[in-house]
């Protein structure tokens, strides 16, 4: 198009934002962004938020570092993380910008609030090196699959106790491979809800299979 006065005063009167969206500053303030989240600093994640959509980041790839964010950083800590940021993802898709900045501030204001937890992230990545370490390990016969003809002859599904048969739907048998028996993956802390997962943990562990 051609230039005119007023275009040209437009141009000069808007602030140029530094942003590079395949530079240092691209991944510098997304950095920042998830890393404010994870500091449970709201004010600051906004201010991040605000730069990258105004700068003109692809909102699509903000909602899908904030579906990673909420798994990653608050786990069960506050389960209903994952679903929000899942919803301003689905929003982003449906609604579009400018309107889809507001359920993303939403999303972006619920987990930075919420209580964290790297519990999930922890575990995942401790059963992967035991996975590596053993060769997937052997599954114990009574966990096998025992609907194919033959399998009952091999021992497949013998001794296997069916939970739903027991108090509380619990009863205490062994799951993981012998190479790894009795190793603990998940670590629930005590932020949130997990605190309740690992108090009915306890208590199965316990012996207490009616809580």
């Amino acid at each position: 198009r051609h230039l005119t006065v007023e275009i040209i005063a437009d141009s000069v009167q808007q602030k140029v934002i530094r942003y590079d969206r395949e530079g240092d500053n691209h991944y510098d303030t997304i950095s920042a962004f998830i890393k404010s989240i994870r500091g449970s600093d709201p004010d600051a994640a906004l201010f991040y938020l605000a730069k990258m959509l105004k700068a003109g980041e692809d909102p699509k790839f903000i909602a899908r570092r904030l579906i990673v964010h909420a798994a990653e950083d608050i786990g069960n800590a506050d389960p209903q993380g994952l679903l929000v940021a899942v919803a301003a993802a689905q929003a982003v898709e449906m609604v579009g910008l400018p309107e889809a900045r507001i359920p993303m501030a939403q999303a972006v204001t619920y987990l930075a609030t919420a209580p964290k937890s790297n519990a999930c992230c922890l575990g995942i990545d401790l059963a992967g090196k035991d996975v590596e370490a053993v060769s997937q390990g052997t599954i114990p016969l009574h966990l096998r699959d025992a609907s194919h003809p033959g399998s009952r002859q091999l021992g497949h599904g013998q001794g296997y106790l069916y939970p739903h048969d027991y108090p509380g739907h619990y009863v205490p048998q062994d799951y993981l491979p012998t190479e790894v028996k009795g190793r603990r993956y998940y670590q629930p802390t005590e932020e949130g809800y997990e605190r309740r997962i690992k108090e009915r943990l306890e208590n199965w562990r316990a012996g207490k299979n009616n809580k």
